[in-house]
């Protein structure tokens, strides 16, 4: 990131008036004087693109919110979607647990590339709750605003008529509940399990490694109509 300039981040137009109204906050006036301020004392911020998601996922066509925490910390890696980097960039721990589920949970082989774009642009929004980070130091934008945004994002989705599975994977994801079950009535899945970090996703009480998420969340939007698949290979 070279500079905090809004005007830089194109979002879908169906997200325009809620990024305009947090742009206008002044939650959002103090975060860029923050990324500005830490962009000139040398710090390398990532990624360019931190609206990404709100790009390439129009609102209505949100059909899976995958929520992370904040964006890679290694130089190349983040690319303004939370668990994705950018095809060629090998893919992080993370990363390469949620394939290893994917090929035990519904038999589609791990793709070539790290990329889940294919997936933004079939209606999961991949949403971190936190959308810069500064290199080598993960956590070191959380508290500074982005929250504001991240959560009329998620708040948004919910007031849609259409259903949503929410993937919730781990505590800074499952502190986000409380925004999903706040509408009372709206058809949507939540599913919850540990972070798929190496650290974690092994752990109990709700191990991330043979949750099954992603066949349940298939299914369950097939049954409501809506055809998605996880396949991310052309």
């Amino acid at each position: 990131m070279k500079c905090a300039n809004p005007a830089d981040w194109a979002v879908h137009p169906s997200w325009q008036p809620l990024v305009q109204s947090f742009w206008h906050s002044s939650q959002a006036q103090s975060l860029l004087t923050f990324v500005s301020d830490r962009i000139a004392a040398g710090a390398r911020i990532f990624p360019p693109e931190p609206l990404r998601a709100l790009r390439l996922t129009p609102l209505q066509q949100v059909c899976i919110v995958l929520l992370g925490q904040d964006p890679y910390h290694g130089m190349g890696q983040a690319q303004g979607l939370s668990f994705s980097v950018a095809a060629g960039v090998r893919p992080p721990p993370s990363l390469q647990n949620i394939f290893k589920e994917l090929q035990a949970d519904t038999g589609l082989q791990p793709p070539m590339s790290g990329s889940l774009v294919r997936w933004a642009e079939s209606g999961v929004l991949l949403l971190n709750t936190c959308l810069s980070v500064e290199e080598a130091r993960p956590a070191s934008h959380a508290g500074k605003g982005w929250e504001m945004l991240t959560d009329s994002i998620i708040s948004a989705v919910v007031q849609q008529p259409q259903p949503v599975v929410f993937l919730l994977w781990g505590a800074h994801a499952q502190a986000k509940r409380h925004l999903i079950e706040a509408v009372a009535g709206s058809e949507r899945l939540l599913l919850q399990a540990n972070h798929p970090s190496p650290l974690s996703a092994l752990r109990g009480p709700a191990p991330f490694m043979g949750c099954r998420h992603f066949s349940a969340a298939q299914a369950w939007l097939q049954r409501r109509g809506v055809g998605f698949t996880w396949d991310l290979e052309e």
